[in-house]
C-alpha cells in the first residue's frame, strides 16, 4: 500500500433515471438496461466519452443469475473506454452509497484517479426461478450417463414441482419481513399513525416542490417515456392517509405501518462520479461536495433488536471520530425506508436510555431540526429502488451543498441484514 496521505474524494456528478413504481414504466426493463441508462445519461453529463475511470462499482439486490458481472457488462454498454473496469458489490439498500464508499477508498489511497458508483434495482422484473426440488430432478437429468437414467428422473416429476419460487421477501432468521420488523420497531417506540403519516406527507410535498423548482433536472435523464418519479402525490391529506388500513400487522389492532408511510416497490437506477482534486482539475470539472467519511454498523436483530435501527448506532460513531455533533449538519438525508424507520432513529437519538445502554454515552445525542431533514423529498415519496437510493441521497446530498456553496450533510441507509451505513458529505 502506498505511504503517501489519504486524498480528499470530490463528488463531480450525478444522474438517475426517473423512480418509477412496480409494473409501471419499466415493467420489461431489466436490471442492465436501467443501470446502463443512468451511467451513459452520467457519462453524457459529465463529457466522459472514451474517458477511462479506474473503476466502476455497481450492484442489485433483486438479480438474475444472467447479471452475474452486472457491473462490468453496464460499462461496455456505455460510451465509456471498454477499458474501464467494473465489480458488482452487494449491501443491500445500502448498496450504493457502499460502493461510493469502496471507490471513494480507491481514490483516497491513490489507487485510482476517477471512478463511479451506482446502484439498481427492479422489482418487476424479479428473478423468478424453480423449485429446488424440480431443479435437482433438472440437474440428475442433466448428468445422466443413459437415456434410462434420464427418464427415471423425468418420471420424478409432479405437479407441485412445477410451481414458480419467487424472490424471497422475508429475513431468512426470522422468517419476517422487512415491515413487519418495522412495525414492531414503530410499537417499541410509540408511534402513532399520525406521526407516521405527517411525516410521509411532508416527503411528498417537498418531493413535489423540488422537481417543480428543477432541483432534480441535472441529476435525472428521461428513461421509456418517464421524466419524472411517478410515485409522488402531494395531493393526499392526512385525512385520506388516515383511512388506509394497517399492511402488516393486520390482526392485533396495534398496527400502523400502512402503503401510505411506506416506500412503495420501486424500479430505477442511479450513479454518482467520484474523483481526486487533481482529475477534476485537468477535466475542468469543479465538485460539487466531498465526501468526507462513512461508517457501517451492524446489531442483532435475531435476539429482537430493531432490524433497522443499525444507522442509530453507526452515526454516533461516525460523529465521534469525526469530532462533531449530531447538530453539526446544514442538512439531514436519511433514508425513509418506511416513515417509521426514520421516526425510530430520531426518537433512539433523542433517548437518554438507548443512548447509555447501546451507545455508551452519558448524554443523548439530542434533537435535529427537522426543517433540514429530507428537504427534497425522502423515499416515501421519490421511490426505493433497493440498491439505487444511496447514490441518491449522495447526489442530492452534493447538490444542496453546491447549491448552498458550503457545509455538512449526514447520510443514512438502513438495509436488510440488521446493517446500516452512514455518510458525511461536505463542502
Amino acid at each position: 500500500m502506498s505511504d503517501k496521505p489519504m486524498r480528499r474524494v470530490a463528488i463531480l456528478g450525478a444522474n438517475r433515471i426517473p423512480f418509477c413504481r412496480v409494473g409501471t414504466h419499466y415493467a420489461s426493463a431489466s436490471n442492465q438496461e436501467m443501470a446502463t441508462a443512468a451511467v451513459q445519461g452520467l457519462v453524457e453529463r459529465c463529457s466522459l466519452k472514451g474517458v477511462r475511470l479506474g473503476d466502476v462499482s455497481l450492484g442489485a439486490v433483486l438479480k438474475h443469475s444472467r447479471d452475474w458481472n452486472l457491473a462490468r457488462e453496464t460499462v461496455l454498454g456505455t460510451d465509456l473506454d471498454p477499458e474501464t473496469p467494473g465489480f458488482d458489490v452487494t449491501r443491500a439498500c445500502g448498496t450504493s452509497l457502499e460502493a461510493a464508499n469502496l471507490i471513494g477508498l480507491k481514490i483516497a489511497a491513490g489507487q485510482i484517479e476517477a471512478g463511479i458508483a451506482a446502484g439498481t434495482d427492479t422489482a418487476s422484473d424479479v428473478p423468478v426461478t424453480v423449485r429446488d426440488d424440480y431443479r435437482r430432478i433438472l440437474m440428475e437429468m442433466r448428468f445422466a450417463r443413459s437415456g434410462g437414467q434420464r427418464l427415471k428422473a423425468l418420471l420424478k416429476l409432479r405437479p407441485r414441482h412445477l410451481k414458480p419460487a419467487f424472490p424471497g421477501v422475508g429475513e431468512p432468521r426470522t422468517g419476517k419481513g422487512m415491515g413487519e420488523h418495522c412495525e414492531l420497531m414503530a410499537q417499541e417506540w410509540g408511534l402513532s399513525q399520525r406521526e407516521q403519516d405527517e411525516l410521509a406527507l411532508e416527503s411528498h410535498q417537498k418531493a413535489a416542490k423540488a422537481w417543480e423548482e428543477g432541483f432534480f433536472d441535472d441529476l435525472v435523464t428521461p428513461f421509456r417515456n418517464a421524466d419524472r418519479d411517478n410515485n409522488v402525490r402531494p395531493d393526499s391529506s392526512l385525512e385520506k392517509m388516515a383511512t388506509l388500513k394497517p399492511a402488516f400487522d393486520r390482526k392485533s389492532g396495534k398496527g400502523t405501518l400502512t402503503a401510505a408511510n411506506s416506500t412503495p416497490l420501486t424500479d430505477g437506477a442511479a450513479a454518482v462520479l467520484l474523483a481526486s482534486e487533481d482529475w477534476a482539475k485537468e477535466q475542468g470539472m469543479e465538485p460539487m461536495a466531498y465526501l468526507k467519511d462513512v461508517e457501517v454498523a451492524a446489531l442483532d436483530f435475531v435476539k429482537g433488536e430493531g432490524l433497522l435501527m443499525a444507522p442509530a448506532l453507526a452515526v454516533p460513531r461516525l460523529l465521534a471520530r469525526n469530532g462533531l455533533s449530531l447538530q453539526d449538519f446544514d442538512y439531514y438525508e436519511i433514508h425513509e425506508a418506511f416513515a417509521a424507520q426514520t421516526l425510530c432513529t430520531l426518537k433512539a437519538w433523542e433517548s437518554a436510555e438507548f443512548c447509555k445502554d447501546k451507545l455508551g454515552l452519558d448524554q443523548p445525542l439530542g434533537e435535529i431540526d427537522r426543517s433540514k431533514l429530507n428537504v427534497k423529498g425522502g423515499s416515501v415519496a421519490l421511490g426505493h429502488p433497493f440498491a439505487a437510493t444511496g447514490a441518491r441521497v449522495l447526489a442530492s446530498a452534493a447538490k444542496l451543498l453546491k447549491e448552498k456553496g458550503s457545509g455538512r450533510v449526514l447520510l443514512s441507509v438502513c438495509t436488510a441484514g440488521g446493517m446500516g451505513v452512514t455518510a458525511i458529505v461536505e463542502r
